[in-house]
């Protein structure tokens, strides 16, 4: 079969081979239209299964939609909740938005993204070699924040667990340690931990003391020590509607799939003609013979909720009881000015009070490089996670531009044309001992699946591939029962790259401060 990127380690996840004859006229209702809802509808749409897909919001895309905008200068543009990274490992969200583009036309590389301490340490990714363990080595030498005469002071035994990454095993072996525990164990230099490992911790909007260590480790694993896809990422070169969404939605009319958006599911209930009555606002329930709930987390245990014959009580308790990470800010301000010509489309920060990032939109994006061509100005967005509960957008507002006037000074010139901010809290958190009480694609009910970056998957995934792996793979367990083929799905390599460095790491794990499965700490 072949490869869907570089990396020739790369493992294929085949579909579990029909039972049976194929199923007479199978219907679904897909609720939620993010990348897993997504996902699910064009994998059942492909099989000839009649799907409708039900969006709560006018636009499709869920945490990447985006929606027209007048600013105060006349000018239509697009908003967004941000900022996203497109990476090469990303194998089976890269296949869904094949659909549309075999060549992922839509997507351009950039060429390095620095990462900055308020300090002045500052990292990059561009030019390392794309192969484990050649490029943590290649990145500690070059690195200003990794000395040499630091790595006497490290951890080895703690450090050579993020070689040792199996899913789920990493899990029942670190999941009930906080992320900033692990880092400590490991005892990386200061400089590092923040730029190399807190910055990328901090995606999962989580502060490292409520992020779990295991999912720490599989992150590492994607991202760097267990893929040779590299960190070089991709990024869309229009908004995300233009570019991901519009299209996608047409290939899924022309499977047959209805999408209705601006239509939100209040309840599901059992029974009548065809298994399902999806109700929804705004017309009649949907019949359907199977159902995937492809919602947020915060969306699903409310619509559990208020559906007393869904799954089970177990089931929804714990549907109920999903985390969410704490509130984080997108703030875009278009600036009567261009940022200074070296500035990088994006650039991680570290050591600041609460910004995390800061991306010049014009570098990458055909709308904002319009804008800023026609007005002389520039486009910029700031994001700042893990914001204290119960925040307020405007005071967090101002303390991102400010932090951004000491990061790019030139800024704290230009006159602000217009602006815009979104705050939200509804991004799945993975805390410390979480992982047991995860609900899976599977539920109690064999017609009933779940899908989302909050869902159990047991592969190296994380983010936006967890979104689209679990849209594919709730989509292949109700093709299975249907009799009909499924869909094959690829992943990173399931376990670390080399055998003798996974033995080094077991033989070392009882030396490494870090606790086992038990929680007792190993000596």
């Amino acid at each position: 079969m072949t490869l869907p990127g570089r990396d020739p380690r790369a493992e294929c996840v085949p579909p579990r081979r029909p039972v049976g004859p194929p199923a007479d006229d199978p219907r679904a209702v897909v609720v939620g239209g993010g990348i897993a809802g997504l996902a699910a509808a064009v994998a059942l749409g492909e099989r000839g299964v009649r799907t409708t897909l039900l969006e709560r919001e006018p636009q499709l895309g869920g945490r990447l939609r985006a929606w027209p905008t007048t600013l105060r200068d006349g000018s239509t543009v697009t908003m967004s909740r941000g900022f996203h990274a497109f990476f090469r490992q990303y194998y089976n969200l890269r296949a869904l938005l094949r659909r549309i583009d075999p060549g992922l036309g839509m997507l351009a590389p950039l060429p390095e993204y620095p990462v900055v301490h308020r300090a002045g340490a500052r990292d990059g990714f561009a030019g390392l070699p794309a192969t484990p363990p050649w490029n943590a080595f290649a990145f500690a030498l070059r690195s200003r924040s990794f000395p040499v005469r630091a790595a006497a002071g490290v951890n080895v035994p703690a450090a050579l667990q993020l070689l040792d990454v199996d899913v789920p095993g990493v899990y029942h072996r670190l999941d009930h340690v906080d992320a900033a525990r692990l880092l400590r164990t490991v005892r990386f230099p200061e400089r590092a931990r923040h730029l190399a490992f807190e910055v990328f911790s901090r995606s999962f909007f989580a502060d490292p003391r409520r992020l779990s260590a295991a999912e720490l480790a599989v992150m590492f694993h994607l991202y760097f020590l267990g893929s040779a896809e590299g960190l070089l990422f991709d990024v869309p070169t229009a908004p995300f509607s233009r570019a991901l969404w519009d299209p996608l939605a047409g290939h899924l009319a022309a499977r047959g799939v209805r999408v209705d958006t601006g239509c939100a599911v209040t309840a599901v209930s059992r029974g009548g003609p065809r298994r399902f009555r999806v109700r929804r606002t705004g017309g009649p329930p949907v019949l359907a013979d199977a159902v995937v709930l492809a919602t947020d987390s915060g969306s699903l245990g409310a619509l559990a909720d208020a559906s007393p014959d869904l799954g089970g009580p177990a089931w929804r308790l714990g549907a109920g009881r999903l985390p969410n990470a704490p509130p984080f800010l997108v703030c875009r301000l278009w600036l009567d000015r261009p940022v200074a010509p070296g500035r990088p489309g994006f650039l991680g920060t570290a050591g600041h009070p609460t910004l995390d990032n800061v991306s010049v939109l014009e570098r990458f994006e055909d709308e904002a490089a319009d804008w800023a061509r026609r007005t002389g100005g520039s486009v910029v967005e700031l994001h700042g996670y893990a914001l204290p509960e119960g925040c307020s957008a405007a005071v967090e507002h101002r303390r991102l531009v400010d932090q951004l006037h000491d990061v790019y000074p030139e800024t704290a010139r230009a006159r602000v044309v217009d602006e815009r901010h979104e705050l939200r809290a509804d991004c799945p958190l993975f805390p410390p001992g979480g992982f047991p009480d995860r609900l899976g694609v599977a539920t109690p009910d064999p017609w009933l699946v779940l899908a989302g970056d909050h869902v159990r998957v047991d592969l190296p995934v994380a983010l936006m591939e967890r979104a689209a792996t679990s849209g594919f793979l709730a989509a292949n367990a109700l093709l299975h029962r249907w009799g009909r083929p499924g869909h094959t799905l690829w992943t990173v390599p399931r376990q670390g790259r080399t055998a003798a460095a996974r033995a080094l790491a077991r033989w070392a794990r009882s030396g490494s401060g870090v606790t086992d499965g038990s929680g007792a700490r190993q000596r």
